[in-house]
């Protein structure tokens, strides 16, 4: 039987749950938990974010085959993991967040973590190891995942419609247990962990505790970790309801950056008192 790998762990998804304060937590404790595994966030994986974006997009097999091929040359730049693992962080690694015309649904997450797990086993089975890797995809309830996307599309996207019109279309998006189940049927016997916010979120390690129970972190090392604040990135409503009102006066794609940069500039400063 060929050896397995030090624990595997990609953390694939979804957008907007509490992803932005877990990487941070990665990231700030990252030389603490060097001996223990290597931590590799989203800058980490620029080629495959950008592929599995494009499938996200396109949903064609030539796009799908760019999956692949960025994969495989992910895990070949990889060490044989024989004593430490890996978390590996990066939310875009299931595609583009949807709702935007051209992404209704998180569908294309299943394909693109297919190749990515592929991958792995081929480039570690060539070593004469066993890939022993585990998908964890952070979840959020409905409503405030809703509100949290609707908002994001706004700032950085041209998105006219109303919260409520967004809802509507896409709320059937927000319940992604239907989606991982089938993403465990699509990859087993790779398992599937879903951690929601929720649950994790009030814990002094928040959702980077699970995966560090994953990779085997052991205690004496979490003790030393330092825990960092939830991260809320939301802007205040008032700027978010003039960024959605530009979105609405504003057609040309250069001019309404320029002034939705512009105001998100302002209230930066604003912040740091200049």
């Amino acid at each position: 039987m060929a050896d397995k790998t030090r624990p595997l762990i990609i953390h694939a998804g979804f957008h907007k749950t509490g992803t932005t304060t877990l990487q941070r937590t990665l990231r700030e404790n990252r030389a603490l938990l060097k001996p223990h595994c290597n931590i590799q966030l989203k800058w980490k994986v620029r080629p495959l974010v950008h592929a599995t974006r494009g499938y996200s997009t396109w949903r064609d097999p030539l796009t799908l085959a760019k999956v692949s091929m960025r994969a495989d040359e992910y895990w070949a730049e990889q060490p044989t993991y024989k004593s430490r693992g890996l978390i590996l962080s990066a939310e875009e690694l299931a595609g583009h967040m949807p709702g935007r015309d051209d992404v209704p649904d998180y569908r294309p997450a299943i394909d693109n973590l297919r190749e990515i797990v592929t991958a792995a086993q081929r480039r570690y089975e060539k070593s004469g190891q066993q890939a022993d890797i585990r998908i964890v995809m952070t979840t959020r309830q409905a409503d405030p995942w809703l509100e949290s996307a609707y908002w994001e599309h706004v700032k950085s996207s041209g998105i006219v419609m109303s919260l409520e019109a967004f809802k509507t279309r896409v709320g059937p998006v927000a319940d992604t247990r239907p989606l991982l189940q089938e993403l465990a049927e699509a990859i087993a016997p790779v398992p599937v962990i879903p951690l929601a916010l929720e649950h994790w979120q009030a814990l002094p390690l928040g959702l980077a505790a699970p995966l560090l129970d994953l990779v085997g972190v052991p205690p004496k090392t979490r003790a030393t970790l330092v825990p960092l604040a939830p991260e809320n990135t939301r802007l205040p409503q008032p700027i978010l309801d003039e960024l959605l009102d530009l979105n609405r006066k504003i057609s040309d794609r250069e001019a309404r950056n320029a002034a939705k940069r512009a105001l998100m500039d302002a209230h930066e400063r604003s912040l740091q008192g200049e």
